[in-house]
């Protein structure tokens, strides 16, 4: 099986790319025992996704892929963006970001919103960027106990139900992430037959 390593501890992340992936054995930091912190220090999506995947490739000097996401909200001048983890706080608490959100949008007739996801692959011929939109709404409240993060208060565009509401399988064929996934998936097989890292 093809070996894919994503520079990130959550469980919620390498389950659902794991499940975008069924030819690939998608391993994370735990699984490789790297238990160094990657600290995300860039300014952007795209740089904190290099951040990881070059601290990766520099720890074991194989192919190493970096992630991040952010929920960027027009109304807010595309916040909170790089920030979108710990929009409430460094505890990283769901809830409180979603609230925090919420609130925020309280007086805003202007509910548009997008997540955008950015995948960096690093490895001896350098960095190459993947990234993957999905436009839609934020919802008036919390609705859906599927998904993380703030999947719960996010609509898509041609859906009138959360990420949170939506079964597993459509979300991972429509989220922001399944389409950097895909371009990093095309990208991988056209440099090699067999799909992967070079």
């Amino acid at each position: 099986m093809k070996k894919l390593i994503f520079a990130t501890t959550s469980k919620h992340k390498l389950t659902e790319i794991r499940a975008m992936l069924p030819g690939y054995d998608v391993l994370g930091l735990e699984d490789i025992g790297y238990h160094t912190e990657i600290e995300e220090t860039g300014l952007t999506l795209e740089e904190n996704a290099t951040i990881k995947a070059l601290q990766l490739y520099n720890h074991i000097h194989e192919a190493s892929l970096g992630e991040d996401t952010g929920l960027e909200v027009f109304a807010l001048d595309m916040a909170p963006g790089v920030h979108t983890a710990r929009y409430a706080g460094n505890d990283r608490n769901p809830a409180k970001n979603m609230d925090k959100l919420l609130e925020q949008l309280t007086s805003k007739s202007d509910r548009r919103a997008r997540f955008r996801t950015v995948i960096a692959l690093a490895d001896k011929e350098g960095i190459r960027l993947f990234e993957g939109i999905v436009h839609g709404t934020i919802s008036e409240a919390r609705s859906g106990a599927g998904g993380f993060g703030y999947d719960p208060v996010f609509i898509p565009e041609g859906y009138d139900k959360t990420f949170a509401e939506l079964p597993s399988d459509i979300k991972n064929n429509i989220s922001h992430r399944a389409m950097a996934v895909q371009k990093l998936v095309s990208f991988l097989a056209s440099e090699n037959p067999a799909g992967r890292p070079v």
